[in-house]
């Protein structure tokens, strides 16, 4: 059975930082193409960043583009997001995502597993 864990949410002013981790198990993780996604109340669920295999590709939302940055260690079968220069409209559930391909897909339906979710507010 496949698990992703989030953690780090949190509140933090305009400006502040966070980062947030997830943790895979029952997954084969070096071979998944990773994904944050972000949902906001009554808002759909939209891509935030992802990540390939090896790490050695990353794509970003517009929206977030120079202040997140996604990694991944496959030894510890974790993914991360650090969020800098938080905003107000940051402010959602976030969700960590896997699939069973190497490749980076920004759309929903693309991915197979998904984590609980972990709030994160940006205040002004």
């Amino acid at each position: 059975q496949v698990q992703l864990v989030e953690s780090g949410g949190g509140l933090v002013q305009a400006g502040g930082s966070l980062r947030l981790s997830c943790t895979a198990s029952g997954l084969t993780f070096s071979m998944s193409a990773l994904g944050w996604f972000r949902q906001a109340p009554g808002k759909e669920r939209v891509f935030v960043g992802g990540i390939n295999w090896n790490g050695n590709n990353k794509i970003y939302a517009d929206s977030v583009k120079g202040r997140f940055t996604i990694s991944r260690d496959n030894a510890t079968v974790t993914v991360a997001l650090q969020m800098n220069s938080l905003k107000p409209e940051d402010t959602a559930v976030y969700y960590c995502a896997a699939r069973n391909g190497v490749v980076i897909d920004t759309e929903v339906q693309r991915y197979d597993y998904w984590g609980q979710g972990t709030q994160v507010t940006g205040s002004s």
